[in-house]
């Protein structure tokens, strides 16, 4: 389906009881997100705030559940978009043994001509109002979080173009708004903008950029997508909507924008001026990402329509409205995949713990020895794959979508001592774990059935699991918590927490109880800071994955007489300068500061959302330190 406008959105979204507005006055400040946060972490609807002290509305959690991601698709459930792929791959790769068989696929191409964006000449309905003296702070700009460098806009669609191709590429970076006409632009290292930046640097050019804001829901989605270089990701929205996108050119800059989306920025970066101090931004990790050096975008001119939506999301600690998005492109991107890359790949997960890219769950039909690792290599040279920290292989038969039976088939056919692999490779840039910037390790687990070939000593059942959990805090009272739940589900994870005090304490003390036998017969044993509640497992994953670089903070201890026992240990706590000789900043957890808490719990009958609900910031409160963005060392 092709919406016309995020305002057609909007009313199909009301149609279905998927949104509700909020006519008292919410500030873009903190208000709004907190609001947000606590509706999108408890499955609520769409909130559109009417009055925001601006002549515009926010439009926020949008895309934040199966259904209104569906909606914004056109989809009745997400696999069917990767069906039509499987059908249109099928038709144009398959074999054409016959004149007849070719004489079928015209209907394909011309199908697929009618998916091409095209430029039309006349004003779009997005440059019904034009503002040559732009101000962005006239906009509904969030400030998202209390550490936050300042008003962010959260879903801007970043057009730029390769100077010597004429490519065009859509990204999606935040911008933090410095004044009335300049903000940072945040494209990471990897990403074709920054790709375009460094051609346009080289050739002493300043580089004209276009930020769109709202207009068909898909927009905002291909932005995000992971699609190969010089593929148009308005080709993508052209194929999602079926519909072709219509483009207008900008008034102060020769880049094209869809002719419908609810505001266009325009403007450029100089590559020769000086890199601007940007940030920190509570970020999609759960974590601060800390200030640090972006280009400037000097902003020209500002169009819109006359009865504009700005869209925005929030991110922060999973799950979050991004959740979908993120649910959305591991299904519609499976198939070019299993098309391209590993064709053995039959279903795969992205579990919301992992803010996208920390884990990965992949089922394989295995034929041969040593499949489940070239799996891993294969998919970790995927595109965006490449950020993968922990990635997890299992066979067909495991249901990939259900974390217990996953955990059930790592207990009982890992072996830790021959079926874990790592390697070093680079990492997102969010990354604050790896001792050196953009670039760390990963693990990978071949949870496959094991063939006679793989097997470098003789496979090994563990026997039954034991933890004598009065003896391990008796000798070591530093130990907080130790949950011990899953071992009567027969999953071989045993959690501790520990207040740690001093270098090499965690290893010191895994193998003394290990060497002591406090600690029998299991598998995995993670380590966490005694301020994480151990006994929620999906903290403890969200928290673990973000606090690991694997190769580091995952090891074996040896037994007296030198054997290794058969025990992965991960510690997954904070690591410091003067306990781990870790030299990077660490950032803070995000939470939300108390008197906008308090607001929102006074104000709450005001906004007519139903029945209270209690910030989730309380919950994550223990875990912050200070009020800042920067964790102290000394915390």
């Amino acid at each position: 389906m092709a919406y016309k406008s995020l305002s057609h959105f909007v009313a199909v979204l009301e149609s279905a009881g998927e949104l509700v507005r909020i006519r008292e006055f919410v500030s873009p400040h903190l208000e709004i997100s907190e609001i947000a946060d606590r509706i999108i972490k408890n499955k609520g609807k769409a909130l559109l705030f009417e009055n925001t002290g601006t002549g515009f509305p926010v439009l926020i959690n949008a895309y934040g559940s199966e259904a209104r991601m569906c909606m914004a698709l056109g989809v009745n459930n997400l696999d069917e978009i990767g069906k039509n792929i499987t059908h249109l791959l099928h038709n144009l790769l398959g074999p054409k043994d016959s004149f007849s068989e070719k004489l079928k696929m015209l209907p394909l191409v011309k199908e697929m001509a009618s998916f091409m964006p095209k430029r039309i000449s006349r004003r779009g309905n997005c440059q019904e109002v034009i503002l040559r003296n732009p101000d962005l702070r006239n906009l509904p700009v969030l400030t998202c979080w209390p550490a936050d460098g300042g008003p962010f806009i959260t879903l801007p669609v970043v057009h730029t173009k390769d100077v010597l191709s004429g490519i065009r590429n859509t990204g999606m970076y935040r911008m933090q708004v410095f004044g009335a006409d300049t903000t940072g632009m945040h494209w990471h290292l990897h990403k074709g903008a920054a790709q375009h930046f460094r051609k346009y640097k080289e050739l002493g050019l300043k580089m004209p950029v276009s930020v769109t804001l709202g207009g068909d829901p898909v927009y905002t989605y291909v932005a995000t997508a992971p699609l190969p270089e010089n593929i148009d990701e308005y080709l993508l929205a052209g194929f999602l909507r079926k519909k072709k996108v219509e483009m207008v050119r900008c008034l102060t800059n020769d880049l094209e924008v869809p002719e419908d989306v609810d505001f266009v920025i325009e403007g450029f970066v100089d590559p020769s001026e000086d890199l601007v101090l940007e940030g920190p931004f509570g970020d999609h990790t759960g974590f601060y990402s800390l200030a640090d050096f972006y280009p400037k975008f000097h902003v020209t001119c500002i169009t819109h329509r006359k009865n504009a939506v700005y869209p925005a999301t929030i991110v922060g600690i999973p799950p979050m409205e991004d959740e979908w998005l993120g649910k959305a492109t591991e299904r519609i991107f499976l198939v070019p995949l299993k098309t391209t890359a590993v064709p053995e790949l039959k279903d795969m997960k992205m579990p919301v713990e992992g803010v996208f890219h920390n884990i990965m769950l992949a089922s394989i039909g295995k034929t041969y020895p040593g499949q489940g690792m070239k799996v891993m290599n294969s998919l970790w040279g995927a595109g965006q794959m490449m950020f993968n920290k922990i990635m997890v292989v299992v066979g067909e038969e495991v249901n990939v979508h259900h974390i217990e039976e996953v955990a059930k088939v790592v207990s009982d056919t890992v072996d830790p001592l021959q079926d874990i692999q790592f390697i070093k490779g680079p990492v997102d840039i969010l990354d604050h774990s790896s001792s050196n910037f953009a670039f760390g390790s990963k693990i990978g687990i071949d949870a496959t059935e094991k063939l006679q070939e793989e097997s470098v000593h003789a496979s090994r059942k563990m026997k039954e699991y034991f933890v004598d959990k009065t003896a391990l805090q008796r000798e070591f009272p530093e130990i907080s918590m130790i949950n011990d739940l899953l071992l009567s589900d027969q999953i071989s994870i045993l959690i501790f927490s520990i207040r740690k005090s001093r270098e090499n304490h965690i290893r010191e003390i895994c193998r003394i109880a290990m060497q002591k036998a406090y600690i029998r017969e299991i598998k995995f044993i993670v380590v966490m800071d005694e301020e994480v509640d151990v006994s929620h497992p999906g903290m403890v994953a969200w928290i673990c994955s973000n606090n690991i670089d694997p190769m580091r903070d995952c090891f074996i201890v040896d037994e007296l007489n030198g054997t290794p026992f058969h025990t992965l240990f991960i510690d997954g706590t904070r690591k410091t300068e003067k306990f781990d000789r870790f030299h990077r900043d660490w950032p803070n957890i995000i939470v939300m500061d108390d008197a906008t808490i308090a607001k929102v719990d006074e104000n709450w009958k005001k906004y007519h959302l139903g029945t209270f609900v209690s910030s989730p910031s309380l919950r994550y409160k223990p875990l912050v330190f200070n009020n800042g963005a920067v964790l102290n060392q000394s915390d």
